[in-house]
């Protein structure tokens, strides 16, 4: 599904869904969104959000309301934040990443969901199947797990003579990094590749990877595909021009771009 038929599928959403039974609906729209980053983290994607409802109808402020709620990279937070959302009464709760989708899964079986996630939700049980969800949930797979073996595949095309792999994964999206994982191994050992598997769920952790990648010296860094790191992109990119032992830029494609 397109990133505009998501949209158009959230407006109708929005307007088509009533609140709960006996509710009045509201003069304005409201939608729950749910996101485990910041929206510092955000602030470009919400701008294209908020631009693609504009281009169905729907402006925030004047027949939509938002209800944004950050895990602020606590996914801990998530299930109260959820909640939070239902007892607000949105007419459906749009969220990034499993830990969210879960989150909202655990919280409501009534509240349409829209969920964007980056691997198979079949397979996650976020729905029945790709045909016929069933429940309350549909949503996006973005297919970044699918991808993982090519990624590392143009990853060490970049970097000609790359054995050893420094691997950065958040341990709290469960669900993504075991299948990222369990894809990087079988593909590292087809390859003769070593990897070196570097938790971060903070970013006193993700310091503490780079000084173990200043340490160790691998030949090149392999960023797992998850909210958090993702919206640490920048971050990544910087500490990586200020480690001197960490992995240099390829001429082809600086690993900033690799990272994401």
């Amino acid at each position: 599904m397109k990133r505009r038929e998501f949209i158009t599928l959230l407006g109708g959403a929005a307007a088509a869904w009533p609140l709960a039974a006996g509710a009045q609906q509201p003069a304005k729209a409201m939608i729950g969104f749910l996101d485990p980053r910041s929206p510092e983290a955000m602030a470009g994607r919400l701008t294209t959000f908020r631009q693609g409802l504009k281009e169905t109808g729907y402006v925030e402020g004047e027949n939509l309301a938002i209800e944004y709620r950050w895990g602020e990279g606590n996914n801990d937070r998530l299930p109260a934040l959820a909640g939070d959302l239902v007892r607000q009464g949105v007419a459906v709760i749009a969220t990034v990443g499993p830990p969210a989708a879960f989150a909202v899964k655990a919280t409501t079986t009534t509240i349409p969901q829209l969920f964007i996630v980056a691997e198979d939700p079949v397979r996650l049980g976020l729905v029945a199947s790709l045909a016929r969800p069933g429940g309350n949930r549909t949503g996006i797979n973005l297919l970044n797990s699918e991808v993982v073996t090519k990624r590392l595949e143009l990853l060490c095309a970049l970097v000609p003579g790359a054995r050893r792999i420094a691997v950065l994964v958040n341990p709290a999206d469960a669900a993504n990094t075991e299948a990222t994982l369990r894809d990087l191994e079988a593909t590292a050992r087809a390859m003769t590749l070593q990897i070196q598997v570097l938790n971060a769920d903070s970013n006193r952790e993700i310091d503490a990877a780079f000084e173990a990648m200043a340490r160790d010296r691998p030949d090149a860094l392999f960023v797992g595909a998850t909210p958090y790191l993702t919206g640490r992109r920048v971050q990544l990119a910087q500490l990586r021009r200020r480690c001197t032992g960490c992995p240099r830029p390829t001429r082809s494609a600086p690993l900033s771009k690799l990272a994401g």
